[in-house]
């Protein structure tokens, strides 16, 4: 049987002029602090600043549903102690020295990053609603982290805001991505979530644990972590560790997913980059999370709209190999993630892509 044809593309409408303001105000706001930060370094200075792309998609284990997309634009600052050779912008410096788990001479560093999530049912050529099945949701916002590191323990603070909803932009984005690599369509998408805004307030701190050298640069590390959200898309407390041996090891504390409060998969330099192939290592990352509350299981919060029961514990494991190459580092793995919600058919899994810049 030949498939219904799909809706035709609609004319620019209110929604994607909004989404055009909210980037173009993000641009706006990141401009002025890389002229500063550019303004301010002296011609023998080597500091680096990491720009980071994060991309998860389920189409690399073969499947498009539950969480099916998600991106992720991260500028970071190089970790300084001074606050005058840090390079900060100037509204940041008391953010870092007020947060929890700051200390006197630690590294400081700020980044700013733009991201949008993708969650849709398993059948997604379906029009109506599948009552045991997720709802459609999409999630767009802007976040600001600040970070304080030691020699061995590393603190970061998140703060997002977002919509969640058609002004997320979240079918407009599939449906764009479906189009361009000739699959079908979606169609359920009249059923998502409502427009609802977000705000988060996301900590986690990692630790250096163990860390042995061995020879030619061969050496392993163990770097637990524990942090929380608060907010009306997700309150939960998680915590977990990696794992990682290779050649090389870098000093960042871990290698993050999309995940707030985790914002490590960046450089962070501070010092001159080896030219060439400079590191490569396995990792092995486990997450476990006690969720009280998720927008995109729950529905929204101030008004009627699709749910399911959610599970209370999740866990994500998650394995891979990272490569630095001069000044660029890469990442990939898969992400297995056990059932969110008791009428899921069977647990997730999703790859995992970052590619890092440092300049």
């Amino acid at each position: 049987m030949t498939p219904k044809s799909n809706k035709r593309a609609t004319p620019i409408s209110p929604q994607r002029l909004v989404y055009s303001l909210a980037l173009s105000g993000f641009l706006l706001l990141l401009y002025p602090s890389l002229l500063l930060a550019e303004a301010q370094r002296q011609p023998d200075q080597k500091v680096y600043d990491t720009l980071t792309v994060y991309w998860e998609n389920d189409a690399f284990a073969g499947t498009d549903q539950d969480y099916t997309n998600g991106l992720r634009f991260t500028w970071s600052t190089p970790y300084r102690v001074d606050p005058d050779d840090a390079r900060l912008p100037a509204w940041s410096r008391p953010w870092l020295e007020k947060l929890p788990g700051g200390n006197p001479g630690e590294g400081r560093a700020v980044s700013w990053s733009f991201g949008q999530s993708i969650y849709t049912p398993s059948d997604t050529r379906r029009e109506g609603i599948d009552p045991v099945d997720r709802p459609y949701a999409g999630y767009s916002y802007l976040a600001a982290d600040f970070h304080n590191r030691g020699p061995a323990v590393k603190t970061s603070w998140e703060f997002q805001v977002g919509v969640v909803g058609p002004l997320s932009f979240a079918e407009e984005f599939q449906n764009f991505t479906h189009d361009l690599l000739g699959n079908a369509r979606v169609n359920g998408w009249d059923h998502q979530l409502k427009n609802e805004p977000i705000l988060q307030v996301i900590g986690e701190r990692h630790w250096l644990l163990l860390h042995s050298e061995g020879e030619q640069g061969l050496s392993f590390d163990l770097i637990p972590h524990l942090g929380g959200q608060l907010g009306n898309a997700f309150t939960l407390v998680n915590a977990g560790g990696e794992l990682r041996f290779g050649w090389n090891l870098p000093r960042n504390l871990g290698t993050c997913p999309i995940r707030g409060g985790c914002e490590s998969n960046s450089a962070f330099l501070d010092k001159q980059p080896l030219p060439g192939f400079s590191g490569c290592y396995l990792f092995l990352v486990t997450d476990g999370r006690w969720v009280i509350h998720n927008i995109f299981l729950d529905g929204n919060n101030f008004t009627d709209s699709s749910s399911v029961e959610r599970v209370p514990f999740v866990a994500d494991f998650m394995a891979g190999i990272a490569v630095q190459y001069g000044i660029t580092r890469v990442t990939y793995s898969y992400v297995y993630r056990t059932r969110e919600f008791k009428s899921q058919e069977r647990q997730q899994l999703f790859g995992a892509f970052s590619f890092s810049w440092t300049y």
